[in-house]
């Protein structure tokens, strides 16, 4: 009977969870003991640059009110900002993980640090400020930077009353998200006919659909795209839990397979950022060692994509 690994379990084998949690500084250093600068990518709409990386909340933050595990994600949440992070993204469709990021980011006294990002999810068109009024609160937070409609829920409707909101400086960008591969052909209309700063999408090492019209479209109408399920849910690292990095690996900057999912996504010169989410300091720490040092070329993308397939 073949044994399933954790993430955790393919981490301690390879001997990386204890390095990362005794060296702050990891993902931050060269060799040569100079500061190392995070990759960043530029918001097409304004010249903004954001981090490569960024947080997603699904699951993840969605802990109620225990307090060792709002605790825990607090810790989560420190450890992205300390290694340049600052694109957190969040929905009301995810539980308590708003008031929880709320939570830590008051502990934190960081709610400067973040470019905030979350949805509208209702169904009623009417409802657009108060749900952004209600998952502002929850945050703490004094206005969003980025407010996208949820899955294209209402989002003629949503979307209006956005743009109203951007014309008053109530938020700084605004976007439609879709996942798991859904709705492509809707998002491509929209893509095509609405004022977008951002777009959301599933696109990982083997979901890739996104690259046959939505990353070039974004590319051609100046769109930012944020990259959900870089990791396909922690699928990826099922997939290769009895497998080594390809000896090759290193050619193209990685050292791990979080660094070898997430520079696959990133390395994209469509995506803006992926927002993996996890709920480990450990995880955390290896996932944001990503967004330094060198990305693979487009022939080492098809190369590990590739692998990936083979196995």
């Amino acid at each position: 009977m073949a044994v399933r690994l954790t993430r955790r379990q393919l981490l301690i084998g390879a001997g990386v969870t204890g390095l990362a949690l005794k060296s702050p500084g990891l993902f931050a250093d060269l060799a040569d003991g100079t500061a190392a600068s995070p990759i960043s990518r530029t918001i097409p709409s304004t010249g903004e640059l954001v981090p490569a990386l960024g947080m997603g909340t699904w699951i993840t933050f969605n802990v109620g009110n225990d307090p060792y595990l709002v605790e825990n994600r607090t810790e989560v949440l420190k450890t992205f900002l300390d290694r340049g992070g600052s694109v957190v993204d969040c929905s009301p469709m995810y539980g308590t993980s708003a008031d929880v990021l709320g939570k830590a980011l008051n502990a934190l006294q960081a709610h400067d640090q973040v470019f905030a990002a979350t949805k509208i999810w209702t169904a009623d068109e009417s409802a657009t400020r108060a749900q952004a009024d209600s998952s502002r609160n929850r945050w703490g937070v004094a206005r969003f930077d980025l407010l996208q409609v949820h899955n294209l829920l209402g989002w003629r409707g949503h979307l209006e009353t956005l743009k109203e909101m951007k014309a008053r400086g109530e938020i700084r960008y605004l976007g439609i998200t879709t996942s798991h591969g859904r709705r492509h052909d809707d998002l491509a209309r929209i893509m095509n006919t609405e004022p977008l700063d951002f777009v959301q999408l599933t696109y990982n090492v083997l979901d890739r659909e996104a690259e046959s019209t939505l990353l070039g479209l974004a590319r051609d109408r100046g769109i930012a795209v944020i990259v959900n399920r870089p990791f396909q849910g922690g699928a990826l690292f099922r997939r290769v839990q009895s497998e080594s990095l390809p000896p090759w690996s290193a050619e193209a900057g990685v050292s791990s397979w979080a660094e070898f999912f997430l520079k696959f996504v990133i390395s994209h010169p469509a995506v803006t950022c992926a927002i993996p989410a996890t709920s480990q300091v450990a995880h955390m720490q290896q996932n944001m060692a990503a967004m330094y040092g060198q990305l693979p070329s487009e022939s080492q993308r098809q190369r590990m994509a590739a692998f990936v397939r083979s196995l």
